[in-house]
């Protein structure tokens, strides 16, 4: 792993702060949209932050990490603000998830 700038990390953790603001902001995007376009949604930023977590030697469970990307308990975010997804967005989303494989 290369050794980030302290400067980039503050930089880079204001930059994550504030992509949660704005998805806190606009609960009306769903994440069936968000991976329909972008290939990634808000459950995956929770993994991503797991799994961040874990490389730096703590453990976070799935629930507390959807619960930082999320701002509430999951189950209270799909109750609130997700819908039912269309075909039309499942199949959108499964061409966007296919395009994920990095190299």
């Amino acid at each position: 792993m290369s050794k980030i700038d302290p400067k980039d990390a503050q930089i880079e953790a204001a930059v994550f702060r504030r992509l949660l603001a704005h998805l806190d902001h606009r609960k009306d995007v769903q994440n069936i949209d968000l991976m329909g376009y972008g290939g990634f949604c808000r459950n995956c930023l929770s993994d991503w932050y797991q799994e961040a977590a874990e490389a730096l030697g703590e453990s976070v469970d799935k629930d507390a990490a959807r619960e930082r990307i999320y701002g509430m308990p999951y189950g209270d975010f799909k109750a609130q603000y997700q819908g039912k997804a269309s075909e039309e967005q499942l199949e959108r989303m499964n061409e966007s998830v296919a395009k994920n494989k990095l190299p």
